[in-house]
């Protein structure tokens, strides 16, 4: 942990640190399924997020700030990307894109699927949808940039409080145990509209 995560800065001084890091977000995509094809879409004309001051394609995990799921994460693909996370500098964020990333999704009763990404690593922004739209990206990243304007380095290294994008268009943040709540309560409702399929 360097200085800037250790001493609590002046005002103005961390205003600018602030908005240095909030407009340039190196992403770098971890796309496992359909999901990754939403987050290609963001970034191309039409949606273009680069406008927002996230750079779509850093060159490795080293380089980039923000760390994108985008897919159902599987058991095996689980070890690969808890590396890839502990290879990112901090202050390093993740955005979990699309039901499969977050809960598991259709897929949650595979035995090789892992129930959401959030039991490898900590998650900051989770982007509901089977698939969600780019637009719903878009979203989840200015609401990581509201949290990078406003937060101080120390409390997020003692805290990381999730932020989950609702239906009814709002954002919540809620602890990690909410969060995780949530997460569950998502899970039942998909297994329960599943299991109506099937009958």
């Amino acid at each position: 942990m360097g200085v800037m995560e250790s001493v609590e800065l002046p005002k103005p001084l961390k205003f600018v640190f602030n908005w240095g890091r909030k407009y340039s977000l190196w992403a770098f995509n971890f796309g496992l399924a359909c999901c990754a094809i939403e987050f290609i879409a963001a970034s191309t004309a039409r949606h273009d997020f680069i406008r927002l001051g996230v750079i779509p394609f850093a060159h490795g995990p080293r380089q980039a700030d923000l760390l994108m799921v985008s897919g159902t994460l599987t058991d095996k693909m689980a070890p690969a990307i808890k590396r890839l996370y502990d290879e990112m500098p901090e202050p390093k964020y993740v955005i979990s894109f699309g039901s499969c990333a977050n809960c598991g999704g259709p897929y949650w009763d595979s035995y090789s699927v892992t129930k959401g990404v959030d039991q490898i690593i900590p998650v900051d922004v989770y982007v509901p949808g089977c698939p969600p739209r780019p637009e719903a990206l878009l979203d989840g990243i200015i609401a990581l940039q509201d949290r990078i304007q406003n937060e101080s380095l120390p409390q997020r290294m003692a805290e990381r409080r999730p932020i989950i994008l609702g239906t009814d268009g709002q954002v919540h943040e809620l602890s990690v145990a909410e969060a995780q709540e949530a997460s569950r309560a998502a899970d039942a409702e998909v297994r329960r509209e599943v299991e109506g399929a099937a009958r």
